[in-house]
């Protein structure tokens, strides 16, 4: 007898799914009902495109129960919301990461981001979900701080990683439709989409989780472009020869070979250590206040998520007690007074470790260093609108210092949240 032909892809079921997905998780609605559904027998389960399509395969959709199917979908379009894609294009780059297995840790980075607080609640866990406990890791952390702990080892064997395709980690997959194919979103439809969301959430923060809200208060302060310089400058300041540089034993030197029967250590170079130096003086508004701590969560993901490696100084007149960064939102902006910056970069360059690079968020009413700090400095001003000139009420001829040819120099807007 002819075998019988293939089942075709249970759409109906799907479409349940999801509805029970808007039903349980109504602020996600805008974005499921966004994604194209594709049929495809590649692909092992479900997994989304950067273009926003999702991919299915017919059997695994009859063998899953519609619950956990919602989970699928909730699960697929939060790649995508939290621009996993994106995100981990720029590590590759970053980072020299190449080939499908780094592709593979980077999706299982951002599955680790995901799970640990979008199941319960109406939504059941899909079979074979990966939790960072499972690799005996802490919640709450962002796919590049799992990205620089998880490594495959003996305590992987045993869970199923699951290919979520390139809007998990930006590489794109045998079965995809590629950018020419058909009904796909262009980057304005899906910016319009996560802001919509982001909307939503922010309208109803009580019924969203933390890590929810989170990303909806970042969705409206996309990243800017001095995030690019902060990074660029980061690297320049540990690019010198001998700076960073550390021994370790964990993967020996080449030079071993030649002397069997011992192992030498291998030079490594450290992450860099970033001292941001906020100005709390009364010329800074709460807004501003509220935007630089945005950026401060900002660094910590430029300088690959090492929250240990970011210190906080704020300062008006004097530098107030140095923070390490833990979350932005608990570092006390302390100040309110006049303003001189050159004593919160004395606090900073007294710190030990030295930082590798120095930020000021300020609106540049200060006296600035004589001489440059001996490590690369980037400055984001905070604009002053009016007339030229209008800067203190009483005193209309009142100019402040140009900041320092040595330092990088960019505006931000808090108003717009751009450059």
């Amino acid at each position: 007898m002819p075998a019988a032909p293939p089942k075709a892809l249970d759409r109906d079921k799907l479409y349940a799914a999801r509805l029970h997905a808007t039903r349980v998780r109504p602020y996600l609605a805008t974005a499921l009902f966004a994604l194209h559904l594709v049929e495809s027998r590649q692909v092992p389960t479900m997994a989304v495109d950067q273009r926003w399509r999702c991919y299915a395969n017919p059997a695994y959709v009859d063998r899953t129960p519609v619950e956990e199917l919602a989970g699928v979908w909730v699960h697929e379009v939060s790649h995508l919301l939290r621009d996993h894609h994106g995100r981990g294009d720029r590590l590759a780059r970053r980072l020299g990461l190449h080939g499908p297995g780094e592709r593979l840790r980077m999706n299982i980075a951002a599955d680790f981001e995901i799970n640990d607080d979008v199941y319960g609640d109406g939504l059941i866990r899909p079979s074979g979900v990966v939790l960072p406990e499972h690799l005996q890791l802490p919640d709450g952390k962002l796919m590049e701080e799992y990205l620089r702990e998880f490594r495959f080892d003996p305590r992987a064997r045993g869970l199923a990683w699951l290919d979520c395709g390139s809007g998990a980690d930006g590489l794109q997959r045998p079965w995809e439709l590629g950018p020419e194919g058909a009904d796909g979103l262009n980057p304005q439809e899906r910016d319009a989409i996560r802001f919509r969301v982001a909307e939503g959430i922010r309208a109803r923060p009580g019924d969203t989780p933390s890590g929810w809200r989170r990303w909806a208060e970042e969705a409206f302060h996309p990243p800017q472009p001095w995030r690019e310089l902060l990074a660029a400058a980061v690297r320049s300041a540990v690019s010198g020869q001998g700076a960073g540089d550390d021994y370790s034993y964990g993967r020996p030197a080449r030079r071993s070979v030649s002397l069997p029967g011992t192992v030498l250590p291998s030079l490594r170079r450290r992450p860099p250590r970033v001292t941001v130096i906020v100005d709390t003086s009364g010329s800074v508004s709460d807004a501003e206040l509220g935007t630089a701590l945005l950026e401060i969560t900002a660094i910590g993901r430029a300088v690959g998520g090492r929250r240990d490696l970011v210190t906080v100084v704020s300062c008006d007149a004097t530098p107030q007690t140095v923070h390490t960064l833990c979350q932005a939102e608990g570092i006390p902006l302390v100040g309110g007074g006049g303003t001189d910056l050159r004593t919160g970069f004395a606090a900073a360059l007294r710190s030990r470790p030295r930082p590798d690079a120095v930020v000021v968020l300020t609106d540049g009413q200060t006296p600035w260093p004589s001489t440059p700090p001996p490590c690369r400095t980037v400055i984001g001003l905070f604009p002053r609108s009016g007339p030229a000139g209008s800067w203190r009420e009483h005193d209309p001829d009142y100019r402040p210092d140009e900041p320092p040819s040595w330092a990088r120099v960019v505006t931000i807007d808090p108003a717009t949240g751009g450059c």
